[in-house]
């Protein structure tokens, strides 16, 4: 279910199941261990502008964030291992082919460390159109305080990020489609 919160914000309901950690697992009966250094993960705040990187896709070539300025961009970090990231990918390529180049872009950043050999299959049997990019050494993941799998963020056409939404979701329920409309027809 999509609701308006505090500031505009929208909580979109969760698609099944959580997501896939990327830290090591704590449990109850063991106190936490002192996080290291490649652990914390400050990320970006909403509000903030996104921080621009640059990845290559599946044919080699480079993409960057600032090259989307003027698009509602939708960033999701995501590994072919993670079973709720296949979950969410078949809603995001029926939102990708809803929304016009122009207006919308999916940036799909693989965090698996085997690159496209590993997300050209995957991409095949999907049968997914949008942009694959790799952050197999998982720089961009940090810089955005990427902390579990799927982990998506909508930036605005200015590059500002609007929202951080943590683990899968379906993008194709009223709800996700009001949410990328909602940014789409923003001014």
């Amino acid at each position: 279910m999509l609701r308006a919160g505090l500031l505009g914000l929208w909580v979109l309901a969760p698609l099944g199941g959580a997501g896939c950690d990327l830290g090591p697992s704590e449990s109850a009966s063991e106190p936490p261990a002192e996080p290291s250094p490649a652990q914390i993960r400050p990320g970006v705040k909403i509000g903030a502008a996104a921080p621009d990187f640059q990845l290559w896709d599946l044919s080699g070539n480079p993409v960057t964030l600032s090259s989307q300025r003027g698009k509602v961009v939708f960033i999701n970090f995501w590994a072919t291992w993670c079973g709720p990231c296949r979950v969410e990918m078949p809603a995001m390529e029926t939102l990708y082919r809803e929304f016009g180049r122009r207006e919308f872009e999916i940036l799909a950043v693989s965090t698996d460390q085997q690159g496209a050999a590993v997300t050209r299959p995957f991409r095949d049997e999907m049968g997914l159109t949008f942009p694959i990019l790799h952050d197999s050494d998982f720089r961009v993941g940090v810089a955005y305080g990427a902390r579990t799998l799927p982990m998506t963020f909508l930036v605005d056409r200015r590059g500002i990020v609007r929202h951080r939404i943590f683990g899968a979701r379906d993008w194709q329920s009223p709800e996700g489609l009001q949410l990328i409309r909602f940014l789409v027809n923003a001014p």
